[in-house]
């Protein structure tokens, strides 16, 4: 996938044009995918090249929410949909233009056939641009606009903000029902306490960037990969208040059971299953043990069932 990371034209290796699926896409849920597989769909029937059309917005922006996937994770998943193009300019460089200018100008860099985007789209300045202006813009450049229905979860529309509110009440079933795939994050590996290697269940902490979605705090069954290989774990989200008083500290640790090795400055993939039991300050470090260790045989046996 050429990813291309301001506004120019598109050098296409083939006079087809292009299929373009637009939208944010912060996580790549159902609908999402919905949208960006119709473009897929239509460019191999019509000989283009699908492509997507985002934007970035500032680490701290507050526009979209927090994050549900990192950049790298993004990439690598719209990749793997089979698109070839991928347009992601600063926010910055679109947000003034009307939306005429927005349309015209992804309809001349991308050489775009098609336009695919979902029911609640915006675009322009102010977000002036609907579905249906998107049409009527498109109508005499002779380019199709595809408007794909919002895909929907317990009857109501699947949106990111849906997503967020599951993982932030502990609905991991919910949140992976609407992302389509476990919720995951990849972050580095980094050194702790070391708490965990004393109590004979050494776990890896990982630590959350600055604006990415957190889910609950407390207990969860997991699994982790580490090389090609996927391994039962249990993972603990929060600020360890049996241990630190601190509670802006929060950390996220996983004991894998059956895995021993040094995993500090790695990425494994940690995919959160089902909530089992809010954080809490245990009185002895030996009952702390005992909850690691039966979360732990929780995931096993949930495992072993898949």
């Amino acid at each position: 996938m050429q990813i291309v990371s301001s506004l120019s034209p598109l050098a296409l290796e083939h006079e087809g044009g292009t299929a373009v699926a637009m939208g944010y896409f912060d996580g790549i849920h159902i609908g999402h995918r919905a949208v960006i597989e119709g473009a897929v769909e239509w460019a191999k029937a019509h000989g283009a090249a699908p492509a997507v059309f985002t934007f970035k917005l500032p680490a701290d922006s507050k526009m979209k929410g927090r994050r549900l996937l990192s950049t790298e994770d993004k990439h690598a998943l719209i990749a793997s949909l089979g698109v070839e193009y991928y347009l992601c300019p600063e926010f910055e460089e679109i947000r003034a233009m009307t939306p005429e200018q927005f349309v015209y100008g992804i309809v001349q860099d991308c050489h775009a056939k098609a336009l695919f985007c979902g029911e609640n789209f915006t675009f322009g300045a102010k977000a002036a641009g609907t579905p249906e202006l998107l049409k009527e813009l498109c109508a005499p450049l002779g380019v199709e606009v595809v408007v794909v229905p919002m895909a929907q979860f317990e009857e109501k529309p699947v949106s990111s903000t849906r997503i967020r509110t599951a993982l932030e009440g502990g609905d991991v079933p919910a949140a992976n029902a609407m992302l389509g795939m476990p919720y995951a994050i990849r972050f580095a590996v980094q050194h702790g306490a070391g708490l965990g290697h004393t109590l004979g269940v050494p776990t890896i902490n990982q630590i959350y960037p600055a604006g990415f979605q957190m889910p609950r705090y407390g207990i969860y069954i997991t699994r982790t990969r580490i090389g090609d290989t996927w391994y039962p774990s249990a993972t603990g989200l929060g600020t360890r208040p049996t241990v630190n008083s601190d509670e802006t500290k929060v950390t996220c640790e996983t004991f894998i059971p059956d895995f021993s090795g040094d995993l500090y400055g790695t990425d494994p993939v940690v995919e959160f299953y089902a909530y089992l039991s809010p954080s809490k300050k245990f009185d002895t470090l030996d009952e702390l043990k005992a909850c690691i260790d039966h979360a732990a045989r929780r995931a096993k046996a949930y495992f072993a069932k898949a």
